[in-house]
């Protein structure tokens, strides 16, 4: 924020990916063993019931064949299991690939407890990920 000099306006932060979220939320502090804060582990947990982790091909429609062959001839994907993340796509739906904070005197007005958070919902492999911020203003 301070490096655009904009003190009033907005600031939008946009996921590239279609398997990722974008949120703002409070932090929980407390965190699980794993190291996820407890409100994170609660959404985990209400999302592996409401879209759950595709474990085997067959248990959601998509991937589909003409999918696969367009992953592995035009994408280079390593394998068929590599698309076995429509979890993913449908938990992104949910939450939304972006947010847009509103800046005040420079920075970002997320209230007391707010803070933004990318969240990468497909764990089927590891992947660099690209988000875009834009800020608008003056």
């Amino acid at each position: 924020m301070q490096r655009s000099g904009v003190k009033q306006g907005i600031c939008v932060v946009y996921s590239h990916h279609t398997t990722c979220s974008v949120m703002t939320q409070e932090s929980s502090h407390d965190k699980t063993y794993y190291g996820l804060e407890y409100l994170q582990q609660d959404l985990v947990n209400i999302m592996e019931k409401l879209a759950p982790q595709a474990l085997v091909e067959g248990q959601y429609m998509h991937p589909g064949p003409k999918h696969i062959d367009f992953a592995m001839n035009e994408a280079k994907e390593v394998g068929e299991w590599t698309s076995l993340n429509t979890e993913a796509h449908l938990r992104s739906v949910f939450f939304g690939r972006s947010e847009t904070i509103v800046l005040v005197d420079g920075a970002l007005d997320l209230g007391e407890f707010g803070y933004v958070y990318f969240v990468d919902w497909d764990q089927i492999r590891d992947r660099d990920r690209v988000i875009q911020v834009q800020i608008i203003g003056e």
